[in-house]
């Protein structure tokens, strides 16, 4: 199978809505939800690919021909290249029948441990989400990160209680979920946590702790004072609140904030190639998540397609760093790209 492939056997299967693009830039869904698309005009979603695309990479040969080396350590694990699988939710609702939340976190999360990276799980109404995605992480020893939405207190430590089981070497809250509309009108209150609220969930987490949802430096170091261990900056891909920064154009201005800090930096929203993934680890981001191409990949191709658009990343990755001169992660640095 090749990625041509695979995208024509995910339009078959992935429902009414997404259009399995060759290039996942938010222009053929827009505004569509139920779906794969963002909210409101759809702008925020279509704001993060093209951002990037506005950075160029500088090309430099005069080098050693030395062996590229993509893989990197986050969170003390070693991974094949700094690359996180993105939480989906609702999967039913937005992509079709074939796969649900439980089954497509099983896929998602052996394909990605078996090819090198980690996945993180979604969040919904549904407990049995939770539930199941934990079984999964622990099937994986651990190589995973559930994501909590921002429920209650107590919702949040039942929650909790469950992905501790699961060996996760991290847990995720995606703080930015509470502009989504089932949390909105709970009752208990879920929604926004104050730096105390969110302090307290964090001292009650025995690993790594990362706050999604972060579009500014204010956000960033309310996450730092909460006592977070990362921060992904993130708009939830546009579907929680038009008319957002996209994440290129405030991923430097976070990452200086945080200079000195120790807090770990992801980066996702329309973050689509290899050559992306240089960019923004040029910008200064630790990692990056992606998640809707990770949806195709399911629908495509089952774990066969995972590893296919893994692969595909990787190298990309590789050859980008070969053509400007890095060797490791840590040799890309910022007058490599513009």
């Amino acid at each position: 199978m090749n990625y041509q492939e695979l995208l024509t056997q995910a339009r078959g299967v992935i429902g009414n809505y997404c259009k399995a693009c060759p290039v996942c830039n938010g222009k053929a869904c827009g505004s569509q939800i139920p779906g794969p698309g963002s909210k409101g005009s759809g702008d925020t979603a279509v704001r993060n690919f093209d951002k990037w695309q506005e950075i160029r990479v500088n090309m430099d040969t005069i080098c050693s021909a030395g062996k590229v080396d993509t893989s990197a350590t986050l969170f003390g694990r070693n991974f094949r290249m700094p690359v996180f699988a993105g939480p989906v939710g609702a999967l039913n609702l937005h992509y079709g029948e074939k796969y649900n939340d439980l089954t497509y976190n099983q896929v998602l999360l052996k394909a990605c441990a078996d090819n090198g990276i980690a996945a993180f799980t979604g969040d919904g109404t549904n407990e049995q989400v939770v539930i199941a995605a934990a079984k999964a992480i622990e099937e994986v020893n651990g190589v995973g990160v559930p994501t909590i939405k921002p429920w209650s207190k107590e919702v949040v430590a039942q929650k909790m209680e469950l992905v501790k089981k699961s060996g996760a070497f991290a847990v995720a809250m995606d703080i930015d979920a509470a502009g989504l509309p089932f949390l909105k009108n709970c009752e208990p209150p879920a929604g926004s946590k104050t730096v105390e609220e969110l302090k307290e969930i964090i001292d009650d987490t025995d690993v790594p702790f990362i706050v999604k949802g972060i579009i500014t430096v204010k956000g960033a170091l309310k996450a730092k004072e909460a006592g977070a261990d990362a921060i992904i900056v993130s708009n939830h891909g546009g579907r929680v609140l038009d008319q957002c920064p996209s994440t290129a154009e405030v991923l430097p201005e976070i990452v200086k904030a945080l200079e000195g800090s120790g807090m770990t930096v992801l980066v996702d929203g329309g973050i689509r190639s290899g050559v992306d993934i240089f960019k923004a680890l040029a910008m200064g981001a630790d990692g990056v998540v992606i998640a809707r191409p990770f949806v195709t990949a399911v629908y495509g191709g089952g774990e066969e397609g995972v590893k296919l658009y893994i692969d595909k990343l990787a190298g990309e990755l590789e050859d980008t760093m070969a053509m400007c001169g890095a060797h490791s992660i840590a040799e890309i640095t910022s007058d490599m790209v513009r």
